[in-house]
C-alpha cells in the first residue's frame, strides 16, 4: 500500500487553548495519515474564559486568533470560525466535510469537562476518532494524582515529590509538516468563516484609557516568540550572576508588556518549550551545576493549582469547596467598589488596580499586595469579589491558578506563614517596589506633582504641599478608607480565632517560609520593609 492510500483521515483540528502551532501534540497527530486538514475554533460563550472577559482580554484573545491564522496562511490554510455550540456544528461539519478525525488539547479543568465529554460522545457515536493531548500542562493532572494515590497533593513539596516520580515533562514535539496534506480553502473564506469583531461579540471598551492604554500587550505566537527570546536573554544575564527570577527584587512595573503570563494562558506559547528552554539556559551558562527548581518555580506553581482544581469544580468558591477554610468575611460593597477603581486612598494600591482595569495585567507583586489587602490585610472582604475582578480584566485570569493564588493570599486555603500578624504594609511595600514613584505617578495622574516624600502616604503632606501639588486629599484623591494600622490589627484578631477553629482542616500549603518568599516575590533580607508585624508596629497613620 502506498504512502498516498495510507492517507484517509479528514481532520479537523479544534483550537481552545493551544492557540499555536508549534508543540502541539494534538494538531500533530491530526496530521497524521490525514488526507484532509481544517484547523477551527468556535465562540460558544465560554470558550478560553471569554464568558467573565473584559475588553482587554477579549481585545488579546481575537489578535491571538488573528495571528494564529496568518501562521496557518503562510502553510497554505486558514482558519474557521464558528459561533454556536461545539456537537450541533461538528455534526454539521461531519457531514459537510466528510470528517473521520477530530483532535484537540487537554482542557484539564472542571469547568470544560461538560463540553468536552458531549464532543467525546458524539464522537462515539458516530464513530469518529477522537484524539486529546496533554500539553497546556506540563504533566497530566490526572497522572499526578493518580500517583498520589488517588488525590491531589496538598503541598506543593508533595507535589513536586510525586512529579518527580512521575519523571520530567515530555520535550517539546516539533513544527506540524503540512506538506502533502490538502489544505481546502473556499475563496469565500473572509465571508463564511472569518473571525468576528469584537462589536460583533458585544465587547466594547469600557473608558478611554482602557480603549488607548498606557501599555498594551499584544497576542498570537509570533508576539510570544519574540517576548521568549528577550526573556531568555535576560535570563541568561541574571544566571550568569548567580541570580534567578531577575524581576523580583526590583520588578519593572513601568517597563514595556514583556510578561509571557498571557501567552501560556492562551497557549500561545508552549509551557513545555519555555519550561524546557529556560533550564537549557541556565545549562549554557553553568555547563557542570545542578539546575536549581527556582528558576522554574513559578510555573511549577501553575501545575500544582490546575492539579488541585482538576476534581473540585467548586474550586473557584468558598462555599462547597473542601480545601477552602470558611470564614466570615465583611461584605462592604462601598470598600470593594473603592477596592476595584483603585480609590482606596493608598496610593500603590490604588495604582495597582487601575493598571488592572486599564491594562488587563499587573505584575506579581501587585497582585499579592492587593489581594493581601482586600481581604486579610485591610478590608476583610470575601476573596471570591476579589477573584471575580481579577477573572473579569486580567489577560492571564486562569480559572486554576486565580482562584489558587487567591484562596493562598487570603489564607484561605489555610497555612502558618502568611497568617498575620504579617500582612503586606500597603505604604512600605509600594515604597520599595516603586522606589522612585513612577508607576504610581503613572497611574494616579492626581499625585503626579507630590513629593516623593508623600507620594505613598499622602494624607501626610501638609495642606501647603498639598496645594502646590494642585492635590488637595480628601477632595482631589480620597483619604483612605481605612486606618491601616487599626484594620490590620482588626484582621490578625479575626485570622487567629479562624486559626483555633481550624487545626485540622486540609488546605493547600506552603510545606516552608523558602516557598512562601518565592511565591510572594518578597525577599527575605527585606521582609522588615516589606511586611506588618503587628508586635513592633512602627507605621504612624495621621489622619
Amino acid at each position: 500500500m502506498s504512502d498516498i492510500e495510507k492517507k484517509n483521515h479528514v481532520t479537523i483540528h479544534w483550537f481552545r487553548h493551544g492557540l499555536r502551532l508549534h508543540d502541539n501534540p494534538a494538531l500533530l497527530d491530526g496530521l497524521e495519515d490525514c488526507v484532509e486538514f481544517y484547523p477551527i475554533f468556535i465562540f460558544d460563550g465560554n470558550v478560553a474564559g471569554i464568558s467573565t472577559a473584559a475588553f482587554p482580554r477579549m481585545q488579546f484573545l481575537l489578535e491571538t486568533l488573528q495571528d494564529l491564522d496568518e501562521n496557518l496562511k503562510s502553510h497554505g490554510s486558514r482558519l474557521y470560525s464558528f459561533q454556536g455550540d461545539p456537537v450541533e456544528i461538528f455534526k454539521k461539519l461531519i457531514e459537510e466535510w466528510g470528517v473521520t478525525r477530530i483532535t484537540f488539547e487537554q482542557d484539564p479543568e472542571p469547568v470544560w469537562q461538560d463540553r468536552d465529554t458531549r464532543v467525546k460522545n458524539m464522537c462515539l457515536e458516530l464513530g469518529i476518532e477522537c484524539i486529546e493531548r496533554v500539553s497546556h500542562t506540563l504533566w497530566d493532572p490526572q497522572q499526578i494524582i493518580k500517583e498520589n494515590g488517588g488525590t491531589p497533593p496538598l503541598t506543593y513539596a508533595m507535589f513536586c515529590q510525586v512529579a518527580d516520580i512521575v519523571g520530567p515533562p515530555p520535550k517539546p514535539r516539533e513544527d506540524p509538516n503540512f506538506t502533502g496534506i490538502s489544505l481546502p480553502v473556499s475563496e469565500h473564506h473572509d465571508e463564511k468563516y472569518r473571525l468576528p469583531t469584537l462589536a460583533e461579540l458585544g465587547v466594547e471598551a469600557e473608558s478611554e484609557k482602557q480603549a488607548s492604554p498606557y501599555c498594551r500587550y499584544l497576542g498570537g505566537e509570533s508576539k510570544a516568540m519574540k517576548l521568549l527570546s528577550i526573556r531568555l536573554e535576560k535570563e541568561r544575564k541574571a544566571f550568569s550572576l548567580n541570580q534567578s527570577l531577575p524581576n523580583q527584587l526590583f520588578p519593572e512595573l513601568s517597563g514595556m508588556p514583556m510578561s509571557l503570563s498571557p501567552h501560556l494562558r492562551f497557549g500561545s506559547m508552549s509551557i513545555r518549550k519555555f519550561y524546557w528552554l529556560l533550564r537549557e539556559a541556565y545549562a549554557e551558562v553553568h555547563p557542570n551545576a545542578h539546575i536549581p527548581s527556582s528558576i522554574t518555580g513559578q510555573l511549577i506553581w501553575r501545575e500544582y493549582f490546575y492539579c488541585m482544581s482538576v476534581n473540585n469544580p467548586n474550586y473557584n468558591r468558598m462555599v462547597g469547596n473542601p480545601i477552602c477554610l470558611k470564614i466570615d468575611w465583611y461584605d462592604n460593597d462601598n470598600h470593594l467598589k473603592a477596592w476595584k477603581m483603585g480609590k482606596t486612598g493608598y496610593p500603590w494600591i490604588d495604582a495597582c488596580m487601575r493598571q488592572l482595569l486599564q491594562e488587563g495585567w499587573i505584575h506579581q507583586v501587585c497582585r499579592h499586595a492587593t489581594a493581601c489587602f482586600l481581604t486579610r490585610g485591610d478590608l476583610w472582604i470575601d476573596w471570591v469579589k476579589g477573584l471575580q475582578v481579577f477573572d473579569r480584566y486580567l489577560l492571564d485570569a486562569d480559572w486554576s491558578v486565580c482562584a489558587g493564588n487567591w484562596m493562598w493570599v487570603s489564607s484561605s486555603a489555610f497555612e502558618k506563614v502568611l497568617q498575620c500578624p504579617k500582612c503586606i504594609c500597603p505604604v512600605r511595600y509600594g515604597r520599595r517596589m516603586d522606589p522612585k514613584g513612577e508607576y504610581v505617578r503613572r497611574y494616579v495622574p492626581e499625585l503626579k506633582d507630590m513629593p516623593l516624600q508623600y507620594l505613598f502616604e499622602p494624607w501626610k503632606a501638609p495642606l501647603k504641599v498639598q496645594e502646590e501639588a494642585k492635590c488637595i486629599i480628601g477632595e482631589d484623591y480620597p483619604l483612605p478608607i481605612v486606618n491601616h494600622k487599626t484594620a490590620s490589627r482588626d484582621c490578625q484578631s479575626r485570622m487567629e480565632i479562624i486559626k483555633s477553629k481550624s487545626k485540622d482542616v486540609p488546605h493547600i500549603r506552603p510545606a516552608n517560609e523558602d516557598e512562601v518568599y518565592t511565591s510572594m516575590w518578597v525577599c527575605k533580607e527585606l521582609e522588615k520593609m516589606d511586611l506588618c508585624r503587628h508586635d513592633n508596629e512602627k507605621l504612624l497613620f495621621n489622619m
